[in-house]
Parts: structure tokens; sequence; C-alpha cells
């Protein structure tokens, strides 16, 4: 039960706790601080387990359909309880229809309403198993959403500069890690090999094989020197560079990501790209694995070029990269080191809990 004098929050999100990297580095990892300020949080999720696998996989058009429906009768079942919260914090949507009526309900209940973002989702960008049903989802919903909130989190600069056009109360709230968790686990690195790895989805996988031409030529140059890994889709097979592919899960991710020795973050030059949040990177640096990372958006801000990771804009450059990276194991803990300390100091959950509070106490004194 909610503590007496306590601030009630209902989450609005697509995913269960502890499912989605968006959620768990966006808001989950700040909640048990804000619970000892005085506030008591109550998730709404649309997508159960089983639902979730159904609704990512390619067809099963009913399936989808019967959970679309579910969804909307979880989110009607949510504004009839609108009122007796304080707070209404919506991360991305509240529905994956192409619709607002939830927002705008939310926004005119009386509670304050905080909306999260951390991509470029007023643009099409959808998982490659839902690609028919793009049409349905009206990514431009995002601006009035966005318009009916007391306060906008905004990931980064960018995302900013799109959400004040609209709301003038959007602020900046950076991705972060904890790095309490995130830790470096050296011993957990093969002596032999050297190990290149991506961590991410299904539907991020394209900007992983954004690099097959650079891989293959680090193979042909360093042979059984290097090896691949791949950290989120344990199905992923390539012949030719006989990648190990493991599935995500919670309680392995840090080991996982300590077996790297080196982290890739490849992303294409476009409008989608340049509204990432760095997450991917920041998690390969708060464990002291050196990074290259494509020179796009908030990763010019995140690395220094050669002092705590690299930046490459072609394949060239990302080739040289690697090989400083593979052939100098002193220059791979020189950036590593370097590369926590960044996160230590400008992305950590440590150094950002406060700014958060007040981002909530922000909220709170906002006029409707």
């Amino acid at each position: 039960m909610p503590r007496t004098g306590s601030k009630k929050v209902l989450i609005l999100c697509a995913h269960r706790p502890g499912r989605s990297p968006s959620q768990r580095y966006r808001f989950e990892q700040y909640l048990g601080f804000l619970e000892t300020q005085g506030f008591d949080f109550t998730f709404s999720y649309l997508l159960n387990e089983k639902d979730d696998a159904l609704f990512y996989a390619r067809g099963k058009l009913l399936s989808k359909l019967f959970i679309l429906l579910k969804c909307s009768w979880i989110r009607l079942k949510d504004v009839a309880r609108y009122k007796s919260f304080d707070f209404i914090f919506i991360q991305r949507e509240a529905h994956f229809l192409g619709t607002s009526f939830f927002e705008k309900k939310a926004f005119h209940s009386g509670a304050k309403v905080i909306f999260d973002f951390d991509d470029s989702i007023w643009l099409a960008d959808t998982s490659p198993g839902n690609q028919k049903w793009e049409w349905i989802k009206s990514p431009k919903k995002f601006y009035t959403n966005i318009k009916h909130a007391h306060v906008v989190f905004a990931g980064n600069t960018y995302l900013l500069q799109e959400a004040l056009k609209v709301n003038p109360k959007a602020i900046l709230v950076p991705t972060t890690i904890d790095t309490q968790l995130h830790i470096p686990k050296h011993e957990l690195r093969h002596k032999e090999t050297v190990c290149i790895g991506w961590s991410g989805s299904l539907s991020t996988l394209k900007h992983f094989e954004l690099l097959m031409p650079v891989l293959k030529r680090v193979k042909e140059k360093y042979r059984d020197k290097v090896r691949f890994k791949l950290m989120g889709e344990k199905n992923y097979t390539h012949t030719e560079l006989s990648i190990e592919s493991v599935a995500w899960t919670e309680n392995r991710e840090v080991d996982e990501l300590n077996s790297f020795d080196i982290g890739l973050m490849p992303l294409k030059d476009d409008a989608w790209a340049r509204g990432k949040c760095g997450l991917k990177g920041l998690s390969y640096m708060a464990c002291e694995v050196p990074v290259v990372m494509s020179a796009v958006g908030v990763n010019t801000q995140i690395i220094r070029h050669g002092e705590n990771g690299y930046l490459a804009k072609n394949e060239e450059e990302w080739l040289q990269a690697l090989s400083l990276l593979i052939e100098d194991k002193s220059l791979r803990l020189k950036l590593g080191k370097a590369a926590r300390e960044t996160v230590e100091q400008h992305y950590s959950v440590e150094r950002f809990k406060k700014t958060y509070l007040q981002a909530f106490q922000h909220a709170d004194t906002s006029r409707q």
C-alpha cells in the first residue's frame, strides 16, 4: 500500500519490468531511489511474457489482433483510474496504435503527466515482424503526445530540440548506466583471442550488419587472433565469421559484456540514428570495454576520439580503429579505463539521480 503522504505514480509502458533496455535504463533503475523520496509506483504494461513473444514474431495475424484488443482494454481500465494518481509517467507511447486518446485523457485527468522518450519516435522504425502494420502506428502522434505533457524527458540534445518545437517544458534527461551494477570483470576476457562484441535486439541487427564488410576484412587480416560475439539474438548465424550468438538475460548481461575485448556501435547516419542515446556504447564503456562507435549523433558527444574510445565514419576508419585495439592490449586497457571514467562522471545513475528527482518535482509544480 502507498505510504501516507506519498506521491502516487502510474507508469504506462509497453513491457513488463526488467524486459526492455529502454525502460530499464531510462527509468526503472531510478525507482528505488525515488521511493525513498516519497514516490510510489504502479506499473501498467501492455505485453506479458507470452504476448511479447507473439507480438514481435513474423505472421501471427489473429494473435496480434487479439493482443491489440487486449492492450486497448488495459488502457481503458487505466483511464478509469487516472484521477487516483498524482503522476502519470508515459514511456514512448501509451498504446501501439496511432492514437493519442490515452495521452490526452491523462493530461486532462488532474494528474501531472511526464512523457519520456529516447529515440526519434516521430519517425517510422518498425520491428521486422510488424512492418506490414507500420501504417497503423502513426509516428506523428508523438507531437500530440508531448503537447499533452507537463514535462517531457528527452534522452539527448537532438531529441530535446525536436520536443521543444512543441513543448517548452521539455528537459534533457540522458540515458544512464548503474555503475554499481555494470562493473569491470577483466577475468572474464579470453587470454588467447580478442573478442569483438555487439549487443542488441532483432530490430537493431540491421545496424550490426552494416559492419559485415569490415568484420570480414578483420577476420581475413587477423584470422584466429579474433573472434566475434553477439548478445541478444541467440539464433543469429554467420558462416564466414563463425559468430557466437547468445541470448540476452538480465542476470547474464554484465558478464557477457565483460567477455568483450572491444565493443561495437555501428549506426547509419540518418535522422533515426541521430536520436539514439548511446546506450549500447555506454554499457560497454561502464565495463571498461574499449569502444568503436559510428560518428553519429550523441556518440560524438560521448567519445573523445583516441582518448576514451574511437569514432569511425567509413570502412577504412573502422578497420584502422579495430586494428589498433586488436594489436595493443595496453591501449585497450587505457581506453577502457577512460571510458568507465566518462560514464561515472557524465552518464551514471549516481550522477543523475538528484536531477531525476528534481525533474519529478518540476513536473509536480507545473501548471495545467
